[in-house]
């Protein structure tokens, strides 16, 4: 018997157990309607702190060398 073929079954059952696991179930991802609020919140707002986000994004994108900031298409080499 070919020594790959173990290895095939395990690596197709490793990835049928990865598939039914809960994380990818519709009902772990729902929320419910008490969450609502929560979610709701000012603290969950991504822009809540438009100057932090503008640092952050300055320091990211000064790192990473990146140019067009978020939604933009390119990178840093200039081939945008």
């Amino acid at each position: 018997m070919n020594s790959a073929a173990p290895r095939l079954c395990l690596a197709l059952l490793a990835l049928l157990a990865a598939a039914l696991a809960g994380c990818a179930s519709p009902g772990a991802v729902r929320v419910q309607p008490w969450q609502h609020a929560t979610l709701a919140d000012y603290t969950m707002n991504p822009d809540r702190d438009p100057l932090g986000a503008s640092l952050t994004e300055h320091i990211y994108f000064s790192r990473e060398a990146a140019t067009g900031g978020r939604g933009v298409g390119g990178s840093g080499c200039g081939c945008n």
